[in-house]
């Protein structure tokens, strides 16, 4: 894993550790790394087995940003280049032209010598990189491209949450999102003990806190509701088992996987969703955990639109605003991938 988000670097004998992005400029509405808020100039380049990507693919879907900032998606299976767009026609993404990500990279910096990761947001003039900060790229899209915000869109980094936002995502962050990976990729039992028990110690502390309230923060939906959710709804297809946090499962969670099942039925949230590509990525593509790269047939996924009865909670999941609209005609999740 590399960069932040997911990547092609191999995994040494060390202790898991995730390095900062790379390329971590900004676009914003003044404009002040260089790179202005725009409509059609970036797209953004996700894989839906990613859960760092994903987070992009809720925020976009629930600012309703899908004519402002295009979309390409990645083959959730890697070769030696990385990412690829194989999912296209040809071979090559039809907008930038390329066979691979890692093209939009080497635009940027030549014989960059680190890892290809998601979320990436391209220039499409010039085809160069312009950012892989997968932290920053949604923080940016909730509040620098307010003027290109669908109408009704909800507030995802509310000024007077900020603080509290950052406390939870930062906890969620250290523990949970990155906390399944330091377990699933440990080279020691030590090292691997100490990740799974901090795991499950940050879960039980969200379960306790979303007892009683609907969402992290607030009584609305924010960018920590999306920053857990991502990790969440990969949990019991994946970390339960490849990452060997089998603790508990999520759906033996009343509080949790109630909370996952009201966002998941949430637009935005659910419709991003792609189980086959989680499933064949992680276990196809982490050969060192999973050498024979067979694909579990499980778990059952319909339970994902059970009823959740959260809404007895109260909360506003839009806040003032309005749900997205349907899924864009050709972002659609493949049947194969949807509960």
């Amino acid at each position: 894993m590399s960069e932040g988000g997911e990547g092609n670097r191999a995994y040494g004998h060390k202790a898991f550790k995730r390095s900062k992005s790379h390329f971590a400029d900004r676009i914003t509405a003044d404009g002040q790394d260089g790179w202005p808020v725009e409509s059609g100039r970036y797209r953004l380049v996700v894989s839906r087995a990613c859960p760092w990507a994903s987070r992009a693919l809720v925020a976009r879907r629930l600012l309703g940003l899908e004519d402002a900032l295009s979309l390409a998606v990645v083959d959730p299976i890697q070769d030696d280049r990385s990412w690829r767009f194989t999912l296209d026609p040809g071979g090559r993404d039809p907008v930038l032209g390329i066979r691979y990500l890692s093209e939009a990279y080497d635009r940027r910096e030549t014989g960059y010598p680190g890892g290809v990761s998601v979320p990436a947001i391209v220039d499409v003039p010039s085809g160069a990189l312009v950012t892989n900060d997968f932290q920053q790229i949604t923080l940016d899209l909730a509040t620098q491209w307010t003027e290109l915000h669908r109408p009704g869109a909800p507030d995802l980094y509310p000024p007077e949450l900020r603080d509290e936002i950052d406390t939870v995502t930062a906890e969620v962050y250290q523990d949970v999102n990155n906390g399944v990976y330091r377990a699933g990729f440990a080279t020691n039992q030590e090292e691997y003990e100490a990740a799974c028990a901090g795991v499950f110690r940050r879960l039980e502390l969200l379960a306790q806190r979303l007892a009683g309230q609907r969402y992290l923060v607030g009584d609305t939906i924010t960018e920590a509701d999306i920053r857990l959710f991502t990790t969440l709804v990969r949990f019991d297809a994946v970390y339960h088992g490849h990452f060997k946090c089998n603790l508990w499962k999520l759906v033996e969670n009343p509080v949790l996987w109630a909370y996952a099942r009201d966002l998941y039925q949430t637009p935005g949230f659910g419709d991003t969703v792609d189980f086959d590509h989680i499933k064949r990525h992680y276990y196809q593509v982490h050969t060192g955990i999973n050498p024979t790269g067979i694909v579990p047939l499980g778990p059952e996924t319909s339970g994902w639109l059970t009823p959740h009865h959260r809404e007895e909670l109260g909360g506003r999941p839009f806040g003032e605003g309005t749900a997205p609209g349907p899924v864009r005609d050709g972002e659609e999740v493949p049947p194969q991938g949807r509960a």
